[in-house]
């Protein structure tokens, strides 16, 4: 079974509304997540793009799905989601954009790009790949400029010894031990097609795509790598946890601090023309 439900018909936006992807980027701290929230006094991000997008059209409702919903503190730099703007309303790619924008301010979310979409384009079930990107920053020192963007670790860690680990989770398998005990999805089985570790200067940088991921499972997975690169756990010890099936195997989960979603891969992605 795909590891993301294909379009259907009724994702298709109606007659009556014109659809438009925007790329976005932001720093997560100080919302909640993506996800519009019952309570106003609530910041998400769903909710403030939805509200600039009210304004441009003077109060009209514009309603939006993203390709992926992150958690409080998680940023994003290729963060896509689509919106659906009265049909009868005359846009452009700059005004869309840069209205968005003004409306957005002072609060760190900037749309980069803004395009117009088929009817059937869906920002979620369109997209192909997701990414994102994990950093560490492994020194003594607290992070100054870092502060809340990377998680940071004193001990040294062993990037080989992480990286030996990670080629254990890539593939086909079943991560229930590496997905929150809340996680709604019907299927804990998901295909990683990529884990990578390396280290940048005073980084550990743990990259990964795959077409979709479980509810913090890039967070689980870092969790566990930084166990094995401290030399509590080594690699037979994570191939034991994916095994297990049960979430208290694995390793804790990272803070949301060093993670982003750095892109979206579509079949036909309107960000490339």
């Amino acid at each position: 079974m795909p590891d993301t439900p294909v379009s259907r018909p009724d994702d298709a936006a109606p007659p009556s509304v014109c659809r438009w992807a925007v790329l976005i980027e932001y720093d997560g701290r100080g919302f909640v997540g993506w996800q519009r929230q019952p309570s106003e006094t609530l910041l998400s991000i769903q909710g403030l793009l939805e509200g600039a997008a009210n304004r441009l059209t003077a109060g009209r409702t514009v309603p939006s799905i993203t390709a992926g919903r992150t958690d409080a503190g998680v940023h994003a730099s290729g963060q896509v989601a689509h919106l659906d703007f009265p049909a009868d309303v005359t846009l452009s790619s700059a005004t869309v954009r840069d209205g968005l924008n003004f409306y957005m301010k002072p609060h760190p979310v900037v749309v980069l790009m803004a395009r117009p979409v088929l009817p059937q384009w869906n920002a979620r079930f369109s997209a192909r790949m997701r990414s994102y990107r994990y950093r560490i920053l492994n020194r003594a020192a607290r992070p100054a400029l870092d502060e809340g963007r990377v998680w940071h670790v004193k001990s040294p860690l062993d990037v080989e010894a992480m990286q030996q680990a990670a080629r254990v989770l890539v593939g086909r398998h079943d991560f229930t031990s590496f997905r929150a005990t809340a996680c709604q999805a019907r299927s804990p089985v998901r295909t990683l097609d990529h884990l990578e570790v390396r280290r940048e200067g005073e980084a550990v940088i743990i990259e990964t795509h795959a077409r979709s991921f479980l509810h913090h499972q890039v967070r689980n997975m870092a969790g566990t790598l930084k166990l094995v690169g401290e030399g509590r756990w080594d690699v037979e010890r994570v191939e034991q946890a994916l095994v297990a099936r049960d979430r208290r195997a694995a390793g804790p989960t990272a803070p949301p601090d060093g993670l982003c979603l750095t892109g979206v891969g579509y079949e036909d992605n309107p960000f490339i023309r």
